[in-house]
């Protein structure tokens, strides 16, 4: 069974950093589209990044390009978020999300990802 378990949340003032970590298990190593979605209050869930382990290509949301960096630990199994630049408006729960086919764009919807974390809070203020 896949498991997902998200780290490295907190709360940061604008123009900070945070590097947010997923640790993936039980899972067979088969192509993936890994994604962050992020749950804003009172707002509906969005799709942040997506990283195919297919052909290690990676996409982002407008909101976020030249600021959120995702990528893979293949040794670790891990899939990470570095977030540079952030705004208040990046607040939210991000969850770590996986889906087993090849197609991983962040123009995907948050539900086609049927594997998904408990989340770590992301709080952006002064």
């Amino acid at each position: 069974q896949v498991r997902l378990v998200e780290s490295g949340g907190g709360s940061v003032q604008p123009g900070g950093s945070l590097r947010l970590s997923c640790a993936a298990s039980g899972w067979s190593g088969s192509s993936a589209c890994f994604s962050w979605l992020r749950q804003a209050p009172g707002k509906e869930v969005e799709l942040v990044a997506t990283f195919s382990t297919y052909d290690r290509s990676s996409d982002y949301r407008e909101s976020v390009k030249e600021r959120f960096i995702v990528s893979r630990d293949d040794a670790k199994n891990t899939i990470s978020l570095q977030m540079n630049s952030l705004k208040p408006e990046d607040t939210g729960m991000y969850i770590c999300a996986a889906k087993f086919t090849r197609t991983c764009t962040v123009l995907l919807s948050p539900r086609a990802f049927n594997h998904r974390g408990q989340g770590t809070q992301v709080t952006v203020s002064s």
